[in-house]
């Protein structure tokens, strides 16, 4: 090579080192060097006390927020995106986050507005505390048991068999649980509905309009096949159905009237079609109490199918409130209940139910808390045939 050659070569590869980015080991450093931040590089910066920045981010209202938004304003320059969860955790002694135990399909949860209206109240309760939600199935899914290996710090327990899978492991690993919907046991809080005040007042209201042959169709999870029930069966195992009956035979009894009681294992539409055929076959009764305003629909819809008048040859009575009750033909007579009011008081109960697990102190035993509920008469129901 001769000696211009040479000098162009080096002129080349002076001006093409110049041009190049940095070398990828000064950018891994800079990257060390952000990784490296901390609560105190951030209270050196803003000349704050190192509990103040973290103040900042784990307890928010302890600070102003012109200082609050400085102190998170530094925190971004400096790249800093907050404590490491694991290492929060560990220090406060929780997760920040509870459990939901819903059904044994979560897809089937959210297909029920009663479910999802539930857990809409419940979420929006926790939302401003920072504590976050996560599903859980009441069984085993996919080999995965997320009730033995999910990070929470209680569990809501809803409507869910009382031998479920998910409650066994809950129960196991100590954690605080509020029942919803369930027979808690002993030293469990729990919430529910008036469920008998609503199926009195339900079988009530036909008795005054002149009703004698009454059905009730109603859920039991033990059931195998969907049938009349005999004189001689058990009390129901589902809590809100046996307090649902217990309830309307309070009316019926002093009335002297012996309800019709069908059983379909689930509220759910693949359970319920031969409890809602049998209520408008040829010797339908003369009305109807359904353990939700999903069956009551569906009674109201095959009723029409067999051109039966409802309420003129067959009044229907539904229970829940739910926006069906109103956008059906003619609208439900039903007992409502308050779905906001329930998952208020259900997250309430667990956030109290927690403080007390991480100050090792037991859960106040309050006894179950109630949601009134309340009879809403519309179209579905009207006077006896023939009174």
């Amino acid at each position: 090579m001769t000696e211009k050659h040479a000098q162009g070569a080096l002129s080349w590869e002076a001006t093409t080192a110049r041009d190049l980015p940095a070398p990828l080991p000064s950018r891994l450093q800079e990257d060390s060097e952000m990784a490296r931040v901390t609560l105190q590089t951030i209270a050196d910066a803003v000349g704050v006390s190192r509990m103040t920045v973290s103040n900042a981010f784990s307890r928010p209202d302890q600070l102003s927020t012109a200082l609050r938004d400085t102190i998170l304003a530094a925190a971004a320059e400096l790249g800093y995106t907050g404590p490491d969860p694991a290492a929060r955790a560990l220090a406060r002694g929780s997760v920040g986050a509870i459990g939901v135990v819903l059904t044994d399909s979560l897809e089937e949860a959210f297909l029920d507005p009663v479910a999802s209206a539930f857990f809409g109240a419940v979420a929006a309760t926790l939302a401003p505390t920072g504590v976050a939600v996560s599903l859980i199935p009441a069984a085993k899914t996919g080999g995965h048991v997320t009730a033995r290996d999910l990070a929470i710090d209680g569990a809501l327990v809803c409507a869910c068999q009382p031998d479920a899978e998910a409650v066994t492991w809950l129960r196991r690993r100590g954690l605080p649980l509020v029942f919803v919907d369930n027979d808690a046991p002993p030293g469990y809080p729990s919430v529910t509905l008036d469920e008998r005040a609503g199926g009195r007042s339900a079988a009530q209201h036909l008795i005054d309009l002149g009703h004698r042959d009454i059905a009730v169709l109603t859920m039991e999870w033990e059931r195998s096949e969907p049938g009349w029930r005999g004189a001689d069966e058990p009390e129901l195992s589902n809590m809100v159905a046996r307090e649902r009956l217990a309830g309307a035979m309070e009316a019926f009894e002093p009335a002297g009237i012996t309800p019709r009681v069908y059983l379909v294992r689930d509220n759910v539409e693949r359970e319920w079609g031969p409890g809602v055929e049998a209520m408008v076959a040829e010797d339908h009764p003369t009305a109807v109490v359904c353990f939700s305003d999903l069956m009551a629909a569906a009674v109201v819809t095959a009723a029409h199918a067999r051109h039966l008048s409802v309420p003129g040859d067959l009044s229907v009575v539904g229970f829940d409130d739910i926006p069906l009750a109103t956008a059906i033909r003619p609208a439900l007579t039903t007992v409502r209940q308050d779905f906001r009011a329930k998952g208020r008081m259900a997250a309430l109960a667990l956030l109290e139910a927690t403080a007390h697990g991480r100050a090792d102190d037991r859960t106040p035993d309050h006894g179950p808390l109630t949601v009134p509920v309340e009879l809403v008469v519309r179209d579905s129901t009207g006077p006896a045939p023939g009174a």
